[in-house]
């Protein structure tokens, strides 16, 4: 490559990606960065905007419930769409794409990992706010597998878990350990969704 090939591609990397930022049509650019979460659509037709949406997360989740985005006297109201909590894929499932990196899916093999959704989309004066949020859980085991290591003796760590202030929409489930968002998998997903509604983010 020569010299002034390799300038016109960094400045392309640094001027025409920012993060959050994406743009409509034709081939993607070279670079790939970082989407805004949430994010905004510019899209007229909220049914349209819902269908792509519940086909995207589909193919990531089982979907536990919806609430679209419906227009009520001229105003549009909030949609929300909550998943069910998804096993996450091992490294013997090359097939599956939740888990977003290889870290993530050397991580599903090695314990027992798993992630649930919630996504809101917000109106907004000129489209809609898209907030994409995954979860991740480790599941709490008590002691490893086969191991009859103290089996006989009393535990006292079965008592009653409080959670006090849970932060946002973070799941709480007994058996489960919070290990905070997936970024990864939320970037994947937004990159996805915008493709699909012709707002093809930088690459």
């Amino acid at each position: 490559m020569s010299r002034l090939a390799a300038v016109g591609v960094l400045l392309a990397a640094i001027v025409g990606c920012a993060p959050g930022s994406f743009w409509t049509g034709g081939t993607q650019p070279g670079a790939v960065l970082y989407h805004a979460n949430p994010v905004l659509v510019p899209a007229g037709n909220p049914e349209w905007l819902w269908e792509n949406l519940v086909d995207v997360v589909d193919d990531y989740f089982p979907i536990e419930r919806e609430e679209p985005v419906r227009v009520i006297g001229g105003v549009p109201t909030e949609g929300r769409l909550d998943t069910f909590p998804a096993v996450g894929s091992t490294l013997l499932e090359p097939w599956r794409d939740d888990a977003a990196n290889s870290y993530e899916k050397l991580e599903g093999t090695l314990q027992s990992i798993r992630r649930s959704a919630v996504v809101r989309v917000l109106p907004a004066e000129r489209g809609y706010w898209i907030d994409v949020a995954v979860f991740k859980q480790l599941e709490d085991v008590r002691e490893p597998l086969q191991a009859d290591a103290g089996a006989a003796t009393f535990r006292y760590d079965g008592s009653l878990t409080r959670v006090v202030n849970p932060v946002g929409e973070e799941p709480i489930d007994e058996g489960w350990i919070n290990l905070g968002r997936d970024a990864p998998l939320e970037q994947r997903i937004l990159g996805q969704l915008l493709s699909r509604l012709g707002a093809v983010p930088c690459r």
